[in-house]
């Protein structure tokens, strides 16, 4: 399958977190599994350690390597994904997560997230 991780679930991996659920870890692992990370959490990444945020202490562009070094496929943000947003029913403030659910909701992804509040979106969202 194909996964789209949002972007605690990748910094935790990447950390090699114990906030990281098994359940994802098992997933991650699956060689089956193909995983994508968005650009929209490298940029979130990005804004968020220079706003010194303690739960964003890593370069976005060290992320966004150990990422590629590790197996995973960027998803680009497109056209077609920033039109979508304005589909989404106003469940959830932050744009960051916004698009990753209209990313996963254009490509047919399944979207896995720590957060429960995405949940109420329409389309394949895994909670961990």
């Amino acid at each position: 399958m194909i996964f789209l991780l949002d972007t605690h679930l990748l910094l935790w991996a990447a950390a090699g977190s114990n906030r990281l659920p098994p359940r994802a870890a098992d997933l991650i692992q699956d060689e089956a599994n193909q995983l994508l990370f968005s650009a929209a959490s490298i940029w979130e990444v990005a804004i968020k350690a220079g706003l010194n945020r303690p739960d964003f202490k890593v370069s976005a562009g060290r992320l966004r390597r150990a990422l590629f070094e590790n197996g995973y496929d960027e998803l680009p943000i497109s056209g077609r994904h920033a039109a979508a947003i304005a589909n989404l029913p106003d469940i959830h403030k932050d744009p960051f997560d916004r698009i990753l659910v209209a990313q996963a909701q254009v490509e047919d992804l399944t979207l896995c997230t720590s957060d429960s509040v995405l949940t109420s979106y329409p389309g394949s969202i895994e909670l961990f």
